[in-house]
């Protein structure tokens, strides 16, 4: 059951083939599995690449069973289409368009494949290619947000200078009504005369400018950090509604491309793999010798092709001999009088009644 199985894979005539010796049954079955077996893995692998698409198993598995059919259709037509002459030069010519065919089908088939077994590689590949995006992006959302959050902190900065310069101010006149005071500056006399009291006075007027400058700057700082937290707020909110987009930066291209900056020599040979698995029942029917399956085939082909023939030159012979008889029937009865005479009797008949009928038409058009 199961060689026979295999041997429909084949693409081979049944028929023919049971009438062959069991070898020649063997070596089709084997050829037909080989046909079984790549469809399965092309099934296999466009199921891991589609679910890699969709995500969903149900979809990956029925788009890749229709994948597998498609392959295991071209690998039978491909194998049973070649035939053999015994002039292998003209079979690999006739094999040649087959062969860039399988070539293609065995990319399609290894890539997959290839993400599948390198998985943990890509991972790790994705996942730098991942951080280096996060920065990237961060780095770029803070450019929208930094002139703005740094031109806030300048004024922050500008406030809290003002204060400071205007303390230094006050410090500095509390120095000098002291030392007015004290008798060790200014008019040089101890006790608080009436240069004390004056330079106390601006004193206390510029202490009163700074506790209004203070609480002034308070309500413009805490207004400005109000700004720049909020400023912040929206850039991380910002980062954290981009970042799941690049979190899912895995998908098949992402895969695909991060597999190209991998070492290409392990790619290189499971393609070679699938390519041999794929070309191999096409060379072993070229370099199987033509077998007894071949020369039935053969030689039920040109049965169908000589009887076609054959009815075809009997038709042109029938047809040939059917006009030359009728060229003699027209070429005696050309000269026939009474043929002559009844036909231009008939004539007149016919050309006195077109000449009545439009008699009769003019008649009433008058």
């Amino acid at each position: 059951m199961l060689k026979q199985f295999f041997i429909i894979c084949s693409g081979a005539d049944t028929d023919i083939l049971e009438q062959c010796s069991k070898g020649e049954q063997n070596k089709y079955a084997g050829i037909g599995a080989t046909v079984f077996f790549t469809a399965l893995m092309a099934f296999i692998a466009a199921s891991y690449a589609l679910y890699t698409v969709f995500d969903n198993y149900y979809a990956a598995i029925g788009f890749g069973f229709i994948w597998g059919l498609l392959i295991f259709n071209l690998d039978r037509y491909i194998v049973s289409t070649i035939k053999k002459t015994g002039r292998f030069l003209d079979e690999l010519l006739q094999a040649t368009p087959r062969i860039m065919l399988a070539v293609i089908i065995a990319i399609v088939i290894s890539k997959p494949l290839e993400l599948k077994i390198f998985e943990k590689e890509i991972n790790q590949v994705l996942l730098e290619q991942k951080n280096d995006l996060t920065l990237a992006n961060q780095n770029q959302i803070l450019a929208q947000f930094n002139p703005e959050i740094t031109a806030l902190e300048t004024d922050i900065t500008t406030l809290e200078s003002k204060v400071i310069n205007k303390e230094v101010e006050v410090n500095a006149l509390y120095n000098t009504y002291i030392s007015e005071a004290e008798g060790t500056a200014g008019t040089n006399h101890l006790g608080k005369g009436p240069v004390y009291k004056e330079k106390r006075e601006k004193h206390d007027a510029l202490l009163a400018e700074l506790q209004q400058l203070k609480l002034e700057n308070k309500e413009k700082k805490a207004d400005l950090e109000q700004q720049i937290a909020t400023l912040k707020t929206n850039y991380q909110l910002q980062v954290d509604t981009t970042q799941p987009v690049i979190n899912n930066f895995d998908g098949l291209m992402a895969r695909v491309n991060a597999l190209g900056t991998l070492s290409w020599m392990p790619s290189f040979f499971i393609f070679l793999l699938f390519l041999a698995i794929e070309t191999s029942p096409i060379f072993a029917k070229l370099l199987s010798p033509k077998g007894p399956y071949d020369f039935k085939l053969e030689d039920l082909e040109m049965a169908i092709k000589t009887h076609v023939l054959q009815n075809k030159n009997q038709r042109e012979a029938l047809l040939k001999t059917d006009n030359a008889i009728n060229d003699r029937v027209y070429a005696d009865l050309k000269t026939e009088d009474e043929l002559y005479t009844y036909k231009r009797k008939k004539t007149r008949e016919l050309m006195q009644l077109q000449a009545d009928a439009f008699f009769k038409h003019q008649k009433n058009i008058l």
